[in-house]
């Protein structure tokens, strides 16, 4: 037995499924119209800030400078221990770009830029008048220059480097 349809009942499912179809295309159209594409490619470089110190030792006198060798600018400070009995003998001497600051630490106040270098900071050792053998250690460390609102330059010597549990 074969059903029949009217012509009627076939009119209004087409004149149904055309008003749906016209209310769609609107919404689609918005989408496709806010979205764009380009094309070309940029090189992102994931670099570091590494810094290395140099010393060397003429009369009592330890001579350093910290290099940027990483790829970004940075501030950096050192901080020179000598074992108890020595510390308080160290006398140190420089230009004026190294000052003294928190924590016993001497603060370059420039940025060093990728590829430069600080100027000399001479730490001048007391022996005390001691044969005794003894090491005079110099740690440095880096920060990356950080920019406020105002593009101001600043160290942030309190960050740390977020791990991602990999």
């Amino acid at each position: 037995m074969k059903k029949k349809f009217n012509k009627k009942s076939l009119c209004l499912a087409a004149a149904a499924l055309a008003l749906t179809a016209g209310l769609s295309v609107n919404s689609a159209m918005a989408y496709f119209t806010t979205y764009t594409t380009a094309a070309g490619d940029v090189t992102i470089s994931l670099g570091s800030t590494v810094t290395i110190p140099e010393e060397t030792v003429s009369d009592w006198t330890k001579h350093i400078v910290i290099k940027n060798t990483g790829d970004y600018d940075c501030y950096v400070r050192v901080k020179v221990f000598a074992g108890e009995k020595y510390q308080d003998g160290l006398q140190y001497q420089g230009s004026q770009k190294w000052s003294p600051g928190e924590n016993d630490y001497y603060y370059y106040s420039d940025i060093v830029p990728a590829g430069g270098e600080t100027e000399e900071l001479q730490v001048k050792i007391d022996s005390k008048d001691s044969e005794e053998e003894f090491n005079v250690i110099v740690a440095q460390e880096c920060t990356p220059v950080l920019y406020d609102n105002e593009g101001k330059p600043y160290a942030d010597w309190n960050a740390k480097q977020e791990e991602d549990g990999k």
